[in-house]
């Protein structure tokens, strides 16, 4: 059943392939991507965007089909074949647009299938970290001359701090005495950061940081690699949309560099690792310092300890608000999420001067 309704919406776009087979890739935990196999390469991505969570579908479908035909009009010196490898190509429909919608109202895009190409869902080595970076720097450069206003906000205030401290606020107003008192040293320590945790957003505000077109979700397994494992282009552009450059960089290093992973209750095992920090950021300045202005320069590294913060923030939020966001297994998860991102700060904050 579900193979004839993926060859049909596959049908809906305009190009040369024949439906063989479809293979369900379980990377997002948000939308339904399948891999459609044809009788003939180049095979397909085919992605259902979850309409539940982004509000305007059409909007970030959009924006990923500009920014990528921006990014291949600046590699049009690249033969065809290597283009597609080094940038998220998408099929039109049989009607000229971007997306099919379906009758039950879901939005589907198709993408290219870049052959041959591997992904991490974590760094285990400098070289990876740097090609990672590289990745980055390369996407933001590539798009420095893009004028981000065109683009929609498709999760509004995502990174905004005065909103995460806002909510955790409202937070503190409904939360459970046992809660309350459960989390007591990590509300102080939101408190005892918060001015320092407003610069990069007073800096944007006042327009000494501009305004690019960002990724906003930056890990690792969103760049994508070769066989060899050199670096080709990022990946899921569903979150591309106006920011700041700390957001895409601060994030990257946030999800590269703790040394254990998010949920570790033994805050032992949560360190910073400064060598992923240097080889991430040799790579991300060899292709972006010639695009970043002095002050962008000199606040990246408050950026990993901004981006760190907010989701500490987030999840410690979502604690005094009795878990309603984020998908928990047991009553302290998101408490523990939180430890662990404030040991993470604590770390980051000891190390200062290696970086």
């Amino acid at each position: 059943m579900l193979a004839e309704k993926l060859k049909f919406i596959f049908g809906q776009f305009e190009h040369q392939g024949s439906f063989e087979s479809y293979q369900e890739l379980a990377s997002g935990h948000i939308n339904d991507t399948y891999l459609i196999k044809t009788t003939k390469k180049p095979h397909f991505v085919l992605q259902r965007i979850n309409h539940g969570v982004f509000k305007d579908v059409p909007g970030l479908i959009e924006n990923k089909v500009a920014v990528s035909k921006h990014i291949q009009e600046k590699l049009k010196n690249l033969s065809l074949k290597k283009q597609k490898r080094r940038v998220l190509a998408f099929a039109q429909t049989k009607t000229g647009k971007s997306y099919y919608q379906d009758e039950d109202g879901n939005y589907w895009n198709l993408m290219y299938f870049i052959d041959k190409s591997v992904t991490y869902e974590i760094v285990d080595n400098d070289d990876i970290a740097y090609q990672g970076g590289r990745l980055l720097g390369q996407f933001l450069t590539l798009t420095s001359d893009f004028d981000a206003s065109k683009l929609t906000e498709v999760i509004p205030k995502f990174h905004d701090m005065s909103f995460r401290y806002s909510q955790f606020q409202d937070a503190l107003k409904i939360a459970s005495k046992e809660r309350l008192e459960n989390a007591k040293d990590y509300i102080k320590q939101v408190e005892a950061l918060k001015e320092e945790m407003h610069i990069l957003q007073k800096l944007k505000e006042s327009g000494d940081i501009p305004i690019r077109v960002t990724h906003n979700d930056t890990k690792i397994s969103n760049a994508l690699f070769n066989r060899k494992k050199k670096g080709l282009c990022l990946i899921d552009t569903d979150t591309v949309m106006p920011g700041i450059v700390h957001y895409d960089f601060g994030d990257a290093i946030r999800t590269i560099c703790n040394t254990a992973a998010e949920d570790e209750t033994n805050l032992d095992l949560v360190t910073f690792n400064v060598d992923y920090y240097k080889a991430y950021t040799k790579g991300f300045l060899k292709k972006m310092k010639s695009s970043l202005t002095p002050t962008e320069l000199k606040y990246l590294p408050l950026a990993a300890k901004t981006m760190i913060f907010i989701m500490a923030l987030r999840f410690l939020t979502d604690y005094l608000n009795n878990d309603i966001y984020y998908k928990t297994k047991y009553p302290e998860h998101n408490l523990d999420r939180a430890k662990n991102q404030f040991k993470l700060i604590q770390s980051f904050t000891e190390k200062i001067n290696q970086l």
